[in-house]
Parts: C-alpha cells; structure tokens; sequence
C-alpha cells in the first residue's frame, strides 16, 4: 500500500496553522518538544521541556511563534520517516503528549449508541450482533440524536427501557446526565504517526475509533486538539463493563498525533465543534477497504461539557490531560463471513483525517509483538537532567 504525500497529513493551511509536537532525537537519545513554523520544525526543549510545561504557560501561543531552537529541517522530511516505519532515523516523530493524563469519552454518540448495547447484549460474540442490531431498532422506537442528555425526555425514555427490561449500562452513559469518562492509557504510552498500534492477543471482535482530542492544561483550558485513535476491543469489552481496562489499555492500543495545533485566531473550539473526521481500512492482503466519517456537529455533549465532567473540584490534574471526545463510528462491514461485521486484520492501515488537523496513520498488528513501551516519566526527566534542560 502507497502511503499518502507527506502534506496530506498536515493541515490544510498549514501556513496558517501553529503546530506543536514531539520528536525522538538520535544523538540526544531522547525526546524534543518542537514547534512548526512555516513548515519547519524547531527544537525548543531548552525552554519547554516538556510538552505539559509548554501548554501551561499564560502566553502559549505567542511564544510558541517566537521561541528560538535549533532547526531540525522541513516537517514534510519528519513526516516521510515517520510513514517509512523506520527505527534508525536522526528525528523520529513521537506522540505530541507526554506527562499528560490520557482520557476519554465514550458514547458520546447517539449514532453509535445502538453498538455499544449490541456489543453488551451480545456478550462480546459477534455473531449475534446482526441479529440484535434488527430487533434493537425495533424496541427502540425514538429518535436517540435528538434527545439531550439528562434531560426530562431522555429520564422519561430511561423510565420506558427500566419497565421493558431493556435498559443498558451503555444508554445510561449515553443519555444519562453522566458521561462516560475512563482512563484510556498511561502518560507517555501513546504512540504517534506511522507507530503500529496494537489488539490485545485475545480480541476476535475490534476496530478503531477516530476521534479529535483536546490538549487541556491543569486550569482546565482547552489549548489545543489533535487526532486519536482509541483502539476498541468489541468482544472483551462487551462481556462485562468491569473489563473496560483490559479492553482499552494495552501496549500501543491508543495513537495520537501527528501535531498538536494550539488554538488561536483560526483555529478554535469551534472548529473542534464542525470537524468532520474521515477513517479509512485497507487491509493489508485481502483487498479490504472501508470508509467511514465522524461528524463532531451529531455529538451529543459538547465537547467543554465533556472537560467539565473530566475536571473540577471533583477532580484535578496538575499535569493536564488528553481528552478523546468518543466517535460517531462503528463499523458494521462484513468482513468475511456474511453478518459477522467488522473486525481487523492484522497488517490493517488505518488512516484518520480532518483538514485543519492533518492524518494520522497507524498499521495494526498485535499488543504482544509490536515494539514494547520503556520510555516512561522517570526515563523522561533522567534524559532531561542528563541534557542540563531542567534548571
């Protein structure tokens, strides 16, 4: 499979577009906080050493346009090594988070919540998920996108489901007052652009999840965004909610990348609002292709509701944290045999793309034999004292 041009995984204005992210740098053996000015990258770790303390600062965007660093070339020459999938490059691109909490939302989707029930009724056996979707639609019978959230419509509907024995763990979240909030992965285990993720060695039932993510500082200000991949064990997951970090928290299992764009004058929670996210599957030798979108106009929470629930009193991160806002998606493509649905394949690429944020680009292979997480917070802040970058 072709790889798209390096400029097609950047925004579209790039020349406008203020980008901050995370490189690996050979001859340091560690990581770099740079910045993408003009469409070239420079290292600026010497005054943000970490990409929390630059998200932190009062005049992050400013200083972000006039920090000085050494050049490290054209960001499309960082794109292309990243895509090449090769290990033994000077600059490799890394996930643009690092000491951040990594969390996200799901069901955050009428559209996708008749899936996650599917999933919990099915018991995490796809073979019956045709089944049940045809009889779900049936009991149903209302409109879930267009009932609010906590509202006295969605406690009357709730109140319907309870008398029919149909109410779901999942509609609680979806159309309840409280959403669903859970620790995706663990600060610095993100992968980035042209990483493998990877499948627990167990699923048998699974698929991506694009989704934007916000970048949120420890005030709880949204700074930025980005994109996700929040990999989704169907089948372990949907044997029982006490399973969720089993499903969701393996080696290489969340993607985020490739930059973090700061919000300033052309760029805004707004923007967040109106994305429109592509996801495209091709499989790797059978000839599989599957094309899906996530519009972030059909969310049922807004996404500052979301940071809301994540953050407060009730709750603080002193080092911010990544927020996946959930997915309209889910994929029910056969893929083999008729009614079975999606699933992934190994050798899968998966590419997530909106036009303001650029395309992430993963290949899909399993949490065991994908290359394993070792670079953690105290390797992180050793490297930096060994760099003299932390007085």
């Amino acid at each position: 499979m072709k790889h798209a041009p390096a400029l097609a995984h950047l925004p579209a204005d790039l020349s406008d577009a203020l980008l901050v992210g995370r490189v690996w740098r050979k001859d340091v053996n560690g990581p770099s906080v740079v910045v993408v000015r003009n469409g070239e990258v420079f290292d600026i770790t010497a005054q943000a050493p970490t990409m929390a303390d630059l998200l932190e600062r009062d005049d992050v965007v400013p200083f972000a346009h006039a920090a000085q660093g050494e050049s490290l070339g054209r960001v499309e020459a960082l794109i292309e090594a990243a895509l090449s999938g090769a290990d033994d490059v000077p600059v490799r691109l890394l996930s643009p988070n690092d000491v951040q909490a990594i969390k996200a939302c799901g069901v955050t989707f009428a559209v996708s919540l008749l899936e996650r029930v599917i999933e919990e009724q099915a018991g995490g056996n796809p073979a019956k998920a045709d089944e049940l979707r045809t009889s779900l639609l049936q009991d149903i019978g209302a409109d879930l996108s267009a009932i609010k959230p906590g509202s006295p419509e969605a406690e009357k509907l709730k109140q319907q489901f309870i008398a029919r024995g149909a109410w779901s763990q999942y509609m609680e979240v979806g159309i309840g007052p409280y959403a669903e909030v859970f620790s995706k992965s663990q600060p610095m285990s993100a992968v980035g652009l042209g990483a493998d993720v990877g499948l627990h060695p167990e699923s048998k039932w699974n698929n991506p999840e694009p989704e934007v993510v916000l970048a949120v500082n420890s005030r709880a200000q949204v700074v930025g965004a980005t994109l996700g991949n929040d990999v989704n064990l169907r089948d372990i997951e949907g044997r029982s909610a006490l399973l969720l970090g089993k499903a969701k928290d393996n080696n290489a299992s969340c993607s985020i990348g490739p930059f973090i764009r700061l919000f300033d004058e052309r760029f805004t929670i707004d923007s967040v609002r109106n994305a429109e996210l592509r996801l495209v599957i091709e499989g790797a030798d059978d000839d599989f292709r599957l094309d899906g979108e996530s519009r972030m106009r059909e969310i049922s929470r807004d996404p500052l509701d979301l940071v809301a629930q994540t953050c407060g009193k009730h709750h603080q991160y002193p080092d911010g944290f990544m927020l996946f806002l959930g997915t309209m998606f889910s994929p029910i493509k056969d893929r083999g045999a008729p009614g079975a649905g999606f699933t992934h394949k190994l050798g899968d690429r998966v590419s997530i793309s909106t036009a303001q944020l650029g395309m992430l680009v993963n290949h899909v292979y399993l949490s065991d034999a994908v290359t394993p997480w070792t670079f953690g917070v105290r390797a992180l802040y050793s490297n930096l004292a060994q760099r003299g970058l932390l007085n």
